[in-house]
């Protein structure tokens, strides 16, 4: 699998005319301002070994002031003893930005419910069908999804997130969700966790060949700014590197969100290891916008990027040019 971002290339900067620290990567998002264009993506909850994990990664969200998004809430609203493992995140972050999340699918009061649990400052709803259709115990009707979200939409609140968990979002499939109200937008482009694989190990429902499904993070973005719509894109779905996440945002992405490199720092290292991961990503994101001249995201935002091989292909048999990112 690939996210894409392999097929991409940003012009190297030899006399970019900046010293690093002067570089300011912070934005304004969800109404706050936030130190950095990163994400702690939604992971997880519910147990105890969970907790920890998020008050961790809380304290550390809470520190570099960073959003973070905390894992399905479904558990904690059939079972309230599982409550204090999300809520954690909110009494170790009482003024950082929190993202609850819960099933696209889930009833407009679960999803309240969700909100609340946390005092969120937003919510995810998160689309897996290749996931469910994976799982013995899965979902195995999506017809009323879309009605649902607009319900939630409506409801909500607080800001609505439509998510992706690894497969991609199409433009067809934004187009319909921005009808339905969303203005915010995680991709969660093929190329990071696999789910289909991980389910398919417990139930082995699935054929072979359904591993490679999906739409790449790279390619899915380009669809979703190619639509040009006042929306919010945040990158996610196996973008590993500052290299890769500064790529993302000269192709469009307004922030990046990340997962599995928290967990599995963690599970390395604990804490230590997680903040220590961390630092290095954000100091790279600088470097990287150092090595463009870019000075602060919107100038990275509008630096040319060079797209090619399956990335460049993909777009124009989409009716994309691919050259819109190298000629500005």
């Amino acid at each position: 699998m690939t996210n894409g971002f392999t097929d991409t290339f940003l012009l190297n900067n030899s006399i970019p005319g900046l010293a690093i620290d002067e570089i300011d990567l912070s934005q304004t998002f969800l109404g706050k301002n936030i130190a950095w264009p990163l994400m702690i993506n939604a992971i997880t909850g519910g147990t105890e070994r969970a907790r920890g994990i998020n008050q961790c990664l809380a304290s550390l969200a809470g520190k570099y002031n960073i959003p973070m998004a905390v894992g399905s809430l479904n558990i904690a609203i059939e079972d309230p003893d599982t409550i204090s493992s999300f809520a954690i995140v909110r009494e170790k972050n009482p003024q950082g930005l929190i993202l609850a999340n819960i099933g696209a699918d889930e009833p407009p009061d679960k999803a309240v419910k969700a909100v609340k649990i946390i005092d969120a400052d937003a919510l995810q709803l998160h689309f897996n069908v290749p996931q469910e259709i994976a799982m013995e115990e899965g979902e195995r009707s999506f017809k009323n999804v879309l009605v649902n979200v607009e319900e939630i939409a409506a409801v909500s609140p607080v800001p609505v997130i439509a998510k992706e968990v690894g497969f991609g979002f199409s433009r067809e499939t934004v187009e319909k969700l921005f009808a339905c109200g969303i203005r915010i937008f995680d991709n969660g482009g093929q190329g990071g966790t696999n789910f289909i694989t991980i389910e398919n190990q417990r139930s082995g429902l699935m054929a072979e060949g359904f591993e490679h499904w999906g739409i790449p993070t790279a390619w899915s973005l380009g669809e979703i700014k190619a639509l040009q719509l006042p929306i919010v894109i945040i990158a996610s779905g196996g973008i590993r590197t500052p290299v890769e996440a500064t790529k993302a945002i000269a192709m469009g992405a307004d922030m990046i969100g990340l997962a599995a490199p928290f967990l599995k720092a963690y599970v390395r290292e604990g804490e230590a290891g997680v903040e220590s991961y961390l630092q290095g990503f954000l100091y790279g994101l600088q470097a990287a916008a150092l090595m463009t001249g870019s000075r602060n995201l919107a100038e990275l935002s509008r630096q040319p990027l060079i797209i090619m091989g399956q990335t460049a292909e993909w777009l124009r048999a989409r009716g994309i040019d691919p050259g819109d990112w190298t000629s500005r």
